[in-house]
């Protein structure tokens, strides 16, 4: 018999007797307990990253460069092509331009063959009286051309002055604009020169065939 204060001796602990079972009686009336109740996450639909069928990107690891969105600006003071203009016409400079070889060149032809007529119809020139013009009688014709030239010259002048200017203004011909001012220039000076040289060698044929 052993000592209830001592510890009992090793393999003697005696056996756990099992828990009294009792029978599960139904109570009328009762209400069974509620099942505990879970919380979930509503699950999204499936979305791939970057469009339906695309894989997504892989994310740049921390530290890494990346290029900003919208990419980069061109920094200031940088060359950028100039832009395409549709290149204009330069009929308005050859106008002037024509307007000007025929003041310059064709203008004074007329003039000088009309003065040389003249000068050789009148032998002794303008010398007379002023006062009186019906000394031109005998080239009344050929003064009247003369008169004609100068102002056709004068006009086809002024227009192609104006439409140089124009045209040099609204770069259509620049470089014809500018030769149709310099020739319209120098074709009132071409004039006169002309008609005033063909005069004196028409009336010079003049007075020698008079006095023969």
């Amino acid at each position: 018999m052993t000592d209830p204060q001592l510890p009992p001796p090793p393999g003697a602990v005696p056996p756990v007797p099992p828990a009294p079972s009792f029978p599960q009686e139904s109570v009328a009336g009762a209400v069974p307990p509620p099942p505990p109740a879970y919380a979930s996450a509503p699950v999204a639909p499936y979305a791939p990253a970057g469009g339906y069928g695309q894989p997504a990107a892989p994310a740049a690891p921390p530290g890494a460069y990346q290029v900003p969105v919208g990419g980069y600006a061109a920094p200031a003071g940088t060359y950028t092509a100039p832009e395409t203009t549709p290149k204009r016409s330069g009929a308005l400079g050859l106008l002037a331009l024509g307007l000007s070889i025929l003041a310059a060149v064709i203008v004074p032809i007329i003039g000088g063959v009309s003065a040389f007529e003249v000068g050789r119809r009148l032998p002794q020139g303008i010398s007379g009286s002023t006062s009186d013009l019906g000394f031109l009688s005998p080239a009344r014709d050929q003064v009247l051309w003369t008169e004609l030239s100068f102002w056709a010259g004068t006009l086809l002048g002024i227009a192609a002055i104006v439409l140089g200017i124009i045209a040099i203004r609204k770069k259509q011909g620049r470089g014809a604009g500018i030769a149709a001012l310099i020739v319209a220039v120098l074709g009132a000076v071409v004039f006169f020169v002309a008609v005033f040289t063909a005069f004196a060698v028409g009336g010079a044929a003049g007075y020698a065939t008079f006095t023969t």
